[in-house]
């Protein structure tokens, strides 16, 4: 098992990762907005379903491997790119329906489909895999016992931050929505923000070379 206090630090890495703006929590604003909270969970299921794809991958060394073969990680990393653009420019398209806008009169997904495009939008993240493949190593040591374990337990525990983390963000996010109906003007500047926030990710991965 990993010591406590190397699990904190591994944490709050986790901590830093799941609050920095990404395809994540865009998604999860978006459908708990537009959808409600029930929708906004069932998104986040879908998520964490995809963090476990990533902590499979990575016990098994896969990832290592997928960021050892140049056109595997190539093709990861340009599915990412074009889900960061077309996102990106959802928020900015004539008549385009911005994230922190309510709309009762959207149709509901059904909860395979948000589950789907949940755990779709986890899975196609590098910035997760990058995450695992780079923490993971330094905390995991073969004195400590199995490395199998030592994986699992370093996934489960971001795993939970980040769960914690987004389910508080899906229950705020109407909130959020009340701000900026009562402030126009704030919403076209978070509109153009957040696509440029958006675009910069995209480039930066777009440039981003496996280690």
């Amino acid at each position: 098992m990993i010591p406590l206090n190397e699990l904190i630090v591994f944490i709050l890495a986790a901590f830093l990762l799941v609050i920095t703006p990404g395809p994540n929590m865009i998604y999860l604003i978006s459908r708990s907005i537009t959808q409600g909270k029930k929708a906004g969970v069932i998104s986040l299921l879908g998520i964490v379903f995809g963090f476990f794809f990533h902590i499979i991958l990575v016990s098994f060394g896969m990832t290592a491997l997928l960021f050892a073969v140049p056109f595997a990680y190539n093709i990861l990393k340009i599915s990412g790119v074009l889900y960061l653009l077309y996102l990106a420019f959802q928020a900015i398209k004539p008549n385009g329906k911005n994230i922190f806008e309510a709309n009762n009169n959207m149709a509901i997904d059904k909860p395979r489909k948000l589950f789907s495009i949940g755990f779709l939008t986890s899975v196609l993240n590098p910035k997760i895999a990058v995450f695992y493949l780079s923490f993971f190593p330094q905390f995991i040591k073969p004195e400590y016992g199995s490395i199998m374990t030592q994986s699992l337990q370093l996934g489960i525990s971001q795993v939970m931050v980040s769960f914690t983390v987004n389910f508080i963000i899906v229950l705020t996010a109407s909130r959020i929505s009340l701000f900026f109906a009562k402030k126009p003007t704030w919403l076209k500047v978070q509109k153009w923000f957040m696509a440029g926030v958006l675009t910069s990710m995209a480039i930066k991965m777009a440039f981003a070379k496996a280690k």
